[in-house]
């Protein structure tokens, strides 16, 4: 899967990024490579599914797509 992410550089030094595309998913770095690092790992992180928050109707089904 490709997302775009957007890279700016903060203020304070360091960088800034967002994935436009999954409201909230923020992360930073001092540098341009632990912030890309760090972004990649908060999308991981967005996109995993939290079991214990779902909850199912009796006849639902649990499928895994790729995309």
């Amino acid at each position: 899967m490709k997302l775009k992410v957007i890279l700016e550089p903060s203020e304070e030094g360091g960088y800034t990024v967002m994935a436009p595309s999954l409201p909230g998913c923020i992360s930073e770095g001092e540098s341009r490579e632990e912030a890309i690092r760090n972004i990649r790992e908060a999308i991981e992180l967005y996109l995993e599914p939290v079991e214990d928050d779902q909850t199912f109707s009796p006849g639902a089904e649990l499928m895994e797509l790729a995309v």
